[in-house]
């Protein structure tokens, strides 16, 4: 007698009518990506500039305490990412958490959480462009910055327009560099860690401990610490986006989600260990350098800061591309729920062009922004995006609690990716973030972008909610 996975089940369930008589329409989008590219995406997804770069103000201002607010932090991430795994499971949407908001709180929630990300993606795309040309115009001055970012816009709008496996083969690449780089990292630290690199002495507990201790600049050092951290590990969500055009979604995204946990743990929490038992956390030049770079100089590797230079273009154009894919795909599956105008959610071979253009140019606008309004209008845009993703977040959390009851009732046979001790974890994870949005609060910079971000998400979610009702009376 043959038996059947639960994979399949829910693979099969997925394809009859829905549980809910009202769920949200999808777009019939291709399914061009291939399992070796939703493990890829989601390996890399969690590896960003923010890592290699960022993270060095954040060390700066927490210490080596720094290990803690990542671990924090990632622990929340884990708790999300399990919660969005969970309904992406049962569930397989392009609009991924979009599509979850909808079903479990309303269209106006949908409308919210889904608009909301596709402006985040897309002034990002923007950003990340002009952090590419800016590292490729040092090795080639003569070519203004504008151009480069135009450059890599047309590169990466023409592999979105075509069909979604291209998308998939530059994202397998991009992580299998960016993780390759991460991993030599590790072995490279762990070695002069435990004494084992030849000329470099084991520096013990000296730099953990010295310099003013571990948490030199207490508790708001650590809060500074904490809230830089949690919002470094964006870009996780995209593959609950791309599982929706995956050979298997359902299995695809079970396993990308239930390997998310080591990967927090590795490459976050385990590369900030290692720069701060390495460096004293007072070195300059660990904000000025990067960490990565300031740790490579101290144990004398050559070339070390050529080498991350490129590490970290191949990681701001893998967010270049995975962004533009991420918000056409938000975009469509907007248009196809009723959410925005149609033109924009047409598609031409599954692939939805209208979407992907809209995204690019919005994004290269952002660019132009920077260079011709960058004190007014692109810093509204900054500082606008600042807690949009604990914003989505807080959708994820919320939904999963409704969603996760109505799946226990009526389909058990989708719960393929369960939340840890249902449902209490969950309102921890939402506590968390109520938490960060405190301290954001108290801060004078997140404060601001609090704000902005406050101000947009209640604006979407008033036009969402008179949308809802006047479909409602319609």
């Amino acid at each position: 007698m043959s038996r059947t996975s639960p994979q399949s089940l829910a693979e099969s369930a997925v394809e009859q009518q829905p549980v809910d008589q009202a769920a949200p329409t999808e777009p019939t989008l291709s399914h061009g990506l291939k399992q070796r590219h939703l493990s890829m995406i989601a390996l890399g997804g969690v590896i960003g500039a923010g890592l290699f770069v960022g993270s060095g103000t954040a060390i700066a201002a927490a210490g080596p305490s720094i290990v803690l607010a990542y671990a924090i932090s990632g622990a929340l991430v884990m708790l999300v990412m399990r919660m969005l795994g969970e309904m992406a499971a049962a569930y397989p949407a392009s609009g991924s958490f979009s599509v979850h908001s909808e079903r479990a709180i309303g269209p106006w929630a949908g409308f919210t959480a889904g608009w909301a990300f596709w402006f985040l993606l897309c002034v990002a795309v923007g950003l990340e462009g002009i952090g590419a040309a800016g590292i490729v115009h040092a090795w080639l001055p003569g070519v203004p910055e504008w151009g480069l970012v135009a450059v890599f816009m047309v590169l990466f709008t023409v592999t979105n327009l075509a069909a979604v496996k291209n998308f998939g083969e530059f994202e397998f690449w991009f992580a299998t560099l960016k993780v390759g780089a991460i991993v030599l990292f590790l072995v490279i630290g762990v070695l002069a860690v435990l004494g084992l690199l030849p000329g470099v002495d084991a520096p013990g507990t000296s730099n953990l401990t010295g310099h003013g201790g571990f948490m030199p600049n207490g508790s708001e050092g650590l809060i500074v610490g904490l809230l830089a951290s949690v919002f470094a590990y964006g870009g996780l969500e995209t593959v609950t986006i791309a599982a929706a055009e995956s050979e298997h979604p359902v299995q695809g995204v079970a396993k990308a989600v239930r390997t998310a946990m080591w990967r927090i743990a590795l490459f976050y929490v385990g590369s900030m260990a290692v720069v701060v038992v390495l460096l004293p956390w007072t070195a300059k030049e660990i904000p000025t350098k990067g960490p990565y770079v300031a740790t490579l100089d101290h144990l004398g590797i050559p070339g070390a800061a050529q080498i991350m230079n490129v590490v970290v273009l191949v990681a701001l154009l893998s967010a270049m591309n995975a962004n533009i894919y991420g918000a056409s795909r938000m975009a469509t599956s907007l248009v196809a729920r009723g959410q925005g105008p149609r033109a924009i959610g047409r598609l031409h071979g599954g692939v939805p062009r209208v979407a992907v253009l809209l995204s690019a140019v919005f994004g290269f606008l952002c660019v132009v922004l920077s260079y011709w309004r960058p004190n007014d209008i692109f810093q509204w845009l900054l500082n606008t995006i600042g807690a949009i993703i604990l914003v989505v977040w807080f959708f994820i959390a919320v939904s999963q609690l409704i969603l996760r009851r109505k799946l226990e009732r009526e389909a058990p046979e989708r719960l393929v990716v369960r939340m840890w001790l249902y449902p209490y974890l969950t309102v921890v994870a939402l506590l968390a973030m109520v938490v960060v949005f405190v301290l954001m609060a108290r801060e004078h910079e997140t404060r601001v972008q609090l704000y902005y971000t406050g101000g947009l998400t209640v604006v979407l979610a008033i036009v969402g909610y008179v949308r809802q009702k006047a479909a409602e009376r319609a």
